[in-house]
């Protein structure tokens, strides 16, 4: 079979040409923007490690996690790893999280979550969860931010998540009182 375009030498050296051509505008196009998001990103504390870096700014605040009425363990060593720390992490499992940076930088529990997500081998499943039915609670009160809302130093958070296939029914006791 003959290809479109490789019949003729003439045809085929200049259909290569092209081929060759558009190869090498797209490898430097896909280089070029991977060196641009890294110069954007150098100052993006959710981005970078931050292991030879001066932090002035540091939060640490307690998250207790329920994902469909069942506790969750937050693992030790969220965004940290012997080649990078990241601005928000964990170093032990009982829920406290450290975030900190070179100054004051609005840190919010969804930017845990998403670092678990990204930069741990286990990520937290935030895609599979239901918005509409989850919750997170600051200090014993709901926040009407879900997980937009700000880390506080300090601050006790409760998240209570449930996937998106939880059949809520299962949690409602239809015996009489006693």
């Amino acid at each position: 079979m003959k290809w479109p375009g490789l019949g003729d030498p003439a045809k085929r050296k200049s259909t290569i040409r092209y081929l060759i051509i558009t190869a090498a505008i797209g490898i430097s196009v896909g280089v070029g923007s991977i060196f641009i998001q890294q110069w954007a990103n150098l100052d993006n504390p959710l981005r970078v490690c931050i292991n030879n870096t001066e932090t002035d700014y540091k939060i640490t605040a307690t998250l207790e996690l329920y994902v469909d009425g069942r506790k969750v363990d937050i693992p030790a060593n969220i965004g940290n790893n012997e080649n990078c720390r990241h601005s928000v992490y964990t170093l032990t499992n009982d829920g406290t999280i450290h975030a900190e940076w070179k100054k004051e930088y609005p840190f919010e529990i969804g930017h845990f979550l998403w670092v678990w997500t990204t930069y741990h081998d286990n990520g937290f499943p935030m895609r599979d969860m239901d918005q509409t039915t989850s919750k997170i609670y600051v200090d014993g009160k709901e926040s009407a931010n879900y997980i937009r809302e700000p880390l506080v130093d300090g601050a006790h958070y409760k998240a209570v998540f449930f996937t998106k296939g939880y059949e809520h029914s299962s949690d409602q006791d239809f015996e009489p009182p006693k």
